[in-house]
């Protein structure tokens, strides 16, 4: 591999108007062995780890018209700012620029650079290796693709990511595949604008695009790769990226190797260069082809060479010719997987990872998610041996292999004899139930039950429960969860007393709990069964007060009412406060008053020694906490009684000690 041409301003800022939702840089694997040079360890993160690589945080800041990163070794990759992305898990697509997170070409991990939390945050990433003394011929390739959110800042202010290939061994900037992306000025080659943006920024995307990496005649040299990412220096808008690298360190290409039996050879450039031309038989001057992908029918006689020129997005990288010696010793394998167990429908993994230029079909269909790739997830309702064939995209190398699906159901329904609330000592009960299993284990709000194994369990306290069914099989299911309440009607309690004015109504209230309420007997009320009746009579009476809980609780409570002639206000004439027991405080003795307005106590200066607004607990004799002598006191009181008349009293009491 060589670079043919240098471009200006590599190292240099790229101008964009647009606010920086920062690069997803992604640099994607080739898996074929054939004809490979082998690469630092790690290099391309197929190990699923960050080994070999220095992970970075930090910040950025703006002073003196400079944009500076300050990154620091974080000792291994920070959660949420270096992400492994799996290409097994489904990680899916870019929310902003909606290309896939893990790179197409092939790819098994790509990881995230940043993330789009803004806060003035800076990661990066790098990797030292030194290139064999005896390497003269030695490249890389790495992907990416850039997603930009643009405040509109000052160039210096912007979000940013940058990209720095160091010859150190000499300090010198490889400056064909190192740059820098700023938002400011006009759209970048290859942009588009983000169609899955809420933030009322524009955001900009850039999708999967390549980097050659020319390191010829650079044996026993050391290289360092550093990619950087920051947010905007205002701590508002953020940037991200993904990065990745070839798993080739030399010119040959994955794409050349085809089987015996091929009618038909497609040979794949790597992804993501704006625009390839492929060349045969040394012959550079007409293109046989302008597409990643070059398709020779019939296949050329194993040997053959081609070539390709592969063009990067403007300003992004260097010209490059790639070659491709095309063999035909590619022999395939199918690989469908262990047997297995589905339980309840549960999707299981069938196959492996897909291979480029490589067809997969799954038969039968039924219970596959895709029957047409290479590790569908099966869910049959019935065991089912299944067949995959493979083979290459050619029409050669038919390959298959089988796996076997066992499709083991266990019933999870949960059954509850009785009710699922009812009221302590009312003859109700509650009992789960499940069908017979190999293993049962009940549980209460996640936790185990104590030798509770068997189909039924009687519940004997609140709780949510559920079941854990196992089966010899190896399937573990559990069923869904019943929510059992068992309550205990609330102790009665006899409410203070009230007093009624002779032949004037008076509100009776009872405690706010449960759905009904009862009193009894019925007589001299308007409603009885209302927590709020009104009392018309002129003699003294005792209620009951049952009130019922959704539950089935009933609790009594009892309230006695006696009427009076008139509304008063008394108070002792005097009080010993020696905590005896007797007389220990000093308060109002009210009768037919609804609402004390307040009580007040002065001594013979006239100095407020108590004031409340309540019968309880009365004035016990002190004045901030020191005790005061046997004197004379005033007392004055007022209140609103049950006829809504105010009545005020006053008198004098004396303290004894």
């Amino acid at each position: 591999m060589y670079c043919k041409n240098s471009y200006k301003n590599k190292k240099g800022f790229i101008p964009f108007t647009l606010q920086l939702l920062l690069a997803v840089l992604f640099i994607c694997k080739s898996y074929s062995k054939a004809e490979a040079q082998e690469c630092p360890p790690n290099i391309d993160f197929e190990t699923g780890t960050f080994d070999g690589w220095t992970c970075y945080v930090g910040s950025v800041s703006g002073d003196n018209g400079q944009n500076t990163i300050n990154i620091y070794p974080a000792g291994g990759p920070v959660p949420g700012r270096h992400t492994m992305y799996t290409i097994n898990t489904g990680a899916g697509v870019d929310p902003y620029g909606g290309f896939p997170v893990n790179c197409p070409n092939g790819s098994g991990h790509s990881i995230r650079l940043g993330n789009d939390q803004a806060g003035t945050e800076a990661e990066g990433i790098s990797y030292q290796f030194t290139i064999p003394a005896n390497r003269n011929t030695y490249s890389l390739i790495y992907h990416y693709a850039v997603v930009f959110q643009d405040p509109n800042h000052l160039d210096y202010q912007q979000p940013r990511m940058e990209i720095e290939i160091l010859n150190m061994t000499d300090n010198a900037v490889i400056n064909c595949s190192s740059f820098t992306f700023i938002p400011y000025g006009t759209i970048l080659p290859g942009f588009f604008e983000s169609t899955s943006n809420n933030s009322g920024t524009p955001v900009w995307c850039k999708d999967w695009s390549a980097v050659s990496v020319n390191l010829d005649k650079m044996a026993g040299k050391t290289i360092r790769l550093f990619f950087k990412t920051a947010d905007c220096t205002f701590r508002r808008h953020f940037g991200y990226a993904y990065i990745d690298v070839n798993s080739e360190c030399n010119s040959e290409f994955v794409g050349a190797a085809y089987c015996p039996d091929d009618t038909l050879v497609n040979v794949v450039a790597p992804y993501g260069y704006q625009q390839y031309a492929w060349f045969g038989n040394n012959n550079f001057n007409s293109p046989i082809g302008t597409q990643q992908t070059l398709t020779l029918k019939p296949p050329p006689p194993p040997g053959t060479t081609v070539a390709v020129a592969v063009t990067p997005y403007a300003g992004y990288g260097c010209p490059d010719t790639l070659y491709a010696k095309l063999i035909d010793t590619l022999t395939i394998t199918a690989r469908a997987g262990p047997d297995t167990i589905s339980c309840n429908h549960l999707p299981v993994q069938l196959g492996s990872n897909s291979k480029p230029g490589y067809i997969y079909r799954w038969t039968p269909a039924a219970g596959l998610s895709n029957p047409n790739i290479s590790n569908p997830v099966a869910s049959p309702d019935i065991t089912t041996t299944y067949i995959l064939s493979v083979r290459h995209d050619g029409g050669g190398c038919l390959s298959s292999d089988t796996v076997t699906v066992r499709a083991s159901i266990i019933d999870t329904s949960i059954r509850l004899i009785g009710k699922a609330t009812y009221c302590l000592g009312n003859n109700d009960s509650a009992v789960l139930q499940v069908n017979p299993t190999d293993r049962i284990q009940w549980f209460n709000d996640n936790s185990p039950i104590n030798g509770a194994t068997q189909t039924d369990y009687k519940v004997s306290r609140s709780g949510t429960y559920y079941a854990r069914l196992i089966n010899n099989d190896g399937c573990n299911i559990t069923t869904e969860k019943k929510v059992i309440f068992i309550d205990k009607p609330k102790p009665g309690i006899n409410y203070p007393i009230k007093y009624a004015l002779e032949d004037m109504p008076l509100g009776l209230e009872a405690r706010h709990f449960g759905i009904e309420v009862l009193w009894n007997p019925k007589a001299y009320l308007d409603n009885p069964t209302s927590y709020t009746p009104l009392f018309t009579n002129s003699e003294e009476q005792l209620y009951t007060i049952e009130i019922k809980t959704n539950t089935g609780c009933i609790t009594v409570d009892t309230q006695l009412v006696k009427t009076i002639k008139n509304v008063e206000i008394f108070v002792p004439t005097a009080f010993s406060p020696n905590n005896d027991g007797l007389n220990d405080f000093l308060k109002p003795l009210l009768r037919g008053v609804k609402q004390l307005r307040y009580f007040r106590v002065y001594n013979r200066w006239g100095q407020l020694l108590y004031e409340s607004k309540t019968e309880q607990p009365g004035w016990n004799g002190t004045l901030h906490g020191v005790l005061q002598p046997t004197q004379v006191v005033t007392w004055i009181a007022e209140g609103i009684g049950v006829d809504n008349k105010v009545y005020a009293r006053k008198g004098i009491s004396t303290l004894m000690r």
